[in-house]
């Protein structure tokens, strides 16, 4: 019998034992409030042309979901659009309910056009900024959103009150077909395509063609406090963002509380967010904000231009002729970069507290690499020496399976997915020297996920590699948010690192930068269970195969297992 139609038989029996629950439940699932998103199609025009991209409800950024700390809503995704698409919930826990995190074939088979599937997005710990976007192919280009997390009703900010939030999503637009634009990174083996433009809230501002009129404009009011909700949304590149001649005083990153700090920029990579205040101190004028690209790889292609929007004051003025560009480190500036990613500390204060874990009870070394493949025969491949670019996590380049590896574990389905990602790079050498032999470049392929026992403290170490080119990575974990209790350059020593690190107010994040040719450390308890996505948030990185699977094994009691799969899931 084959793999799809056991699942199927296998599904049948499961939704009929669970109609009793779904019952029992009913009640309280009527009272959660709802949201639909309807995937299809909008015209759109940016760079004097226009083109056809995938929306949710024809909005470009997509809604944003408001809820409070603690809520479960449940969002109806409906697909009338021409491909497969799935949705995820970036930096959300989703305690014991891994069926509707998104990630596509990891937990879910996409939800093909015509078809619909109820997502239920359980809220717990997070407060601040997050966000949404497709998890299949590389839609999420044009399909994202922003999510604000509000605390609970009556309890307060750790900071005073702004006069008004405003989310600021940063992305890329391609003038060609995203579908295209992929399928021919594909195809050559090489770097993909360089994006026309950066954008901020969908627009490129006037430094671009065509594009001055609609630019975002904010309002502010002198003497007022603006709570700037910034989140990364571009494919391939961490930014830097600024607001000329004011300051931004970073108070949040990836949903968490932070100790508060100043800076005149941030830098932002894939997938991250970060809450920033700014106060309107300034003489009332306009006032550029504006993102450009940080990049650290040498020789890696990337999108030199500079995206903008304008902030202006609501108080009478008499307007400079050219307004104030922020003053924005050069794009190679990694010292500019790493200290301000790495300067944020967690608050620590008597409602957000710090919980390090500090015994550890399994540590995992995973290099970062880039890679080569040979090129097939007669093919023309564009990566280094002719041959086709990959990337992988301890020398094992992802190979995305046909069944979801969710539904694959508990079902208990095998030739799906292996359980041998290991805790220590095969091939031990020096991970940040300068030509390195053409050996080393060549993963193994494979689909191999980690197995990790209920409640265990895990630090994991990525040690990003020279391989082929160094270069930064936004390492992303689904499930968990996780303490980052150390970084450096150079090769991790097991010796001597561990003595610097952070143990008492590390951030907390979804997302971290491992530096260029160095490392980072991070620590989390495996107290969710469920199967849990972990890659690079570089889109191409990801597609080359910089992922694995974390399996997070259920307790004992009831409150310690994976929840029910809902009776809707997509079909493989």
């Amino acid at each position: 019998m084959s793999f799809i139609m056991t699942l199927f038989l296998i599904r049948y029996i499961h939704i009929i034992s669970l109609i009793l629950i779904l019952a029992n439940s009913f009640c309280l699932q009527a009272e959660l409030r709802r949201f639909r998103f309807v995937v299809k199609e909008a015209s759109y025009k940016r760079l004097c042309e226009e083109k056809r991209i995938l929306t949710v409800n024809g909005k470009f950024p997509g809604p944003t979901l408001k809820v409070h700390r603690g809520e479960t809503i449940v969002v109806d995704v409906f697909n009338r659009g021409k491909y497969n698409i799935t949705i995820h919930w970036h930096g959300v826990r989703q305690p014991r309910n891994p069926w509707t995190d998104g990630p596509e074939y990891i937990t879910q088979c996409p939800i093909q056009p015509g078809s619909s599937f109820s997502q239920k997005v359980i809220f717990s710990k997070e407060e601040g900024t997050l966000w949404w976007h497709a998890h299949s192919g590389w839609f999420r280009t044009t399909v994202h959103g922003a999510i604000i997390i509000y605390p609970k009703p009556g309890a307060p900010y750790p900071f005073t009150n702004p006069h008004a939030d405003v989310p600021i999503i940063l992305g890329e637009w391609w003038k060609e077909d995203i579908v295209k634009i992929r399928q021919d990174f594909l195809e050559s083996g090489g770097q993909p395509r360089d994006s026309d433009a950066y954008t901020i809230n969908g627009q490129p501002g006037d430094l671009y063609p065509c594009s001055k009129q609609s630019m975002l404009k904010l309002e502010v009011k002198h003497g007022q406090t603006y709570l700037l909700r910034i989140i990364n949304a571009a494919l391939n590149e961490i930014l830097f963002f600024g607001v000329a001649k004011h300051s931004l005083t970073v108070v949040g990153a990836d949903a968490c509380y932070t100790k508060p700090f100043t800076t005149p920029y941030i830098a932002i990579a894939p997938g991250q967010t970060m809450d920033c205040l700014l106060n309107a101190d300034q003489q009332p004028d306009r006032y550029y904000m504006a993102a450009r690209a940080y990049l650290s790889g040498a020789g890696v292609d990337f999108d030199h231009t500079t995206t903008t929007a304008m902030v202006h004051y609501a108080d009478p003025y008499w307007p400079s002729p050219s307004p104030d560009m922020p003053k924005l480190p050069d794009f190679n500036d990694t010292s500019a970069a790493l200290n301000c990613s790495y300067s944020i500390r967690s608050l620590n204060s008597q409602w957000h507290s710090v919980l390090v874990p500090k015994v550890i009870t399994e540590r995992i070394f995973t290099t970062i690499s880039v890679n080569t493949l040979p090129c097939p025969a007669n093919e023309t491949c564009e990566g280094p020496d002719g041959r086709r670019l990959a990337a992988s996590l301890n020398n094992i380049s992802f190979v995305t399976p046909h069944i979801d590896v969710l539904e694959a574990y508990f079902y208990q389905i095998s030739g799906v997915f292996g359980q041998r990602f290991p805790s220590f790079p095969p091939t031990v050498f020096n991970y940040t020297a300068d030509g390195l032999p053409v050996e080393l470049q060549i993963p193994r392929k494979g689909t191999q996920a980690r197995v990790l026992r209920f409640n265990s403290n895990i630090e994991m170490v990525f040690q990003g590699t020279n391989l082929v080119a160094g270069i930064d990575h936004p390492m992303h974990l689904h499930g968990f948010s996780f303490y980052v209790v150390g970084w450096g350059f150079g090769n991790f020593d097991a010796q001597k690192d561990p003595l610097n690190y952070n143990l008492d107010d590390p951030q907390l994040r979804n997302t971290i930068i491992v530096p260029k040719n160095g490392w980072a450390a991070i620590r989390f308890k495996a107290d969710n269970p469920g199967v849990w996505f972990m890659h690079c948030h570089f889109e191409r990185h990801m597609t080359w195969g910089m992922e694995t699977v974390f399996i997070v094994r259920s307790g004992r009691g009831p409150t310690q297992r994976v929840l029910p799969p809902p009776p809707d899931m997509p079909p493989c």
